[in-house]
C-alpha cells in the first residue's frame, strides 16, 4: 500500500483506499442513524391499519396511508441498501466506488424519509381534524427538513469554499 498515490483533495495524507475507509466509517454512522428512525416509524405505519379508528378514516385518508406506507418502504429499503453494497461487494476492491454509490443511496434514502414524515404528519393531523392547518404544518416541516437537511450544508460548504 506504500506505493498508492496519496489524495490531496481531502487535506489528509491518505491513500485512495484508506479515504474510502474513512468515508465508509462516516456513512455508516451516518445511515444508522436514519435507518433507526425509519425503522421505527415504518414498524408504527404498518399497525395503524388494523386499529379501530382506521375503519373510521376516509377514501383520501385511506389513499393518503398508502401512500405514506409505501414511501416508508422504498426509505427503509434505501436506508438498509448500504449493508446489501457492503455484503456483496466486500472484498472485490471496489470500496472507492461503492462509497460513492452508497453516499447516493443515503441521499435519496434521506429525502424520502423527509417526504415520509411530512406525509405521515399530515395523515395524523388530517386524522385529528386540522384540515387545511393540516396541509400547512406538514408542508413547512418539510420545509424545514429541506433547510436543516440540504439548504444551512449547502450553506456552510459554499462559505468553507471561498
Amino acid at each position: 500500500m506504500a506505493d498508492q498515490p496519496r489524495t490531496a483533495d481531502s487535506g489528509r495524507d491518505e491513500t485512495e483506499e484508506e479515504r474510502a475507509d474513512r468515508r465508509w466509517g462516516d456513512q455508516l454512522q451516518e445511515v444508522r442513524i436514519a435507518q433507526t428512525g425509519a425503522q421505527i416509524m415504518f414498524g408504527f405505519l404498518l399497525t395503524v391499519a388494523f386499529t379501530p379508528r382506521f375503519a373510521t378514516v376516509d377514501g383520501f385518508e385511506r389513499g393518503l396511508y398508502a401512500v405514506v406506507v409505501t414511501l416508508g418502504a422504498f426509505a427503509v429499503g434505501t436506508l438498509i441498501a448500504p449493508v446489501s453494497y457492503h455484503r456483496l461487494l466486500a472484498g472485490e476492491h471496489v470500496k472507492p466506488r461503492m462509497v460513492t454509490a452508497v453516499a447516493r443511496l443515503i441521499t435519496l434514502g434521506l429525502a424520502l424519509l423527509a417526504v415520509t414524515v411530512s406525509a405521515a404528519l399530515l395523515l395524523l393531523l388530517r386524522v385529528a381534524g386540522l384540515g387545511g392547518a393540516a396541509w400547512a404544518i406538514s408542508g413547512a416541516v418539510l420545509l424545514w427538513f429541506v433547510l436543516c437537511w440540504v439548504v444551512l450544508p449547502v450553506t456552510t460548504l459554499r462559505r468553507a469554499r471561498r
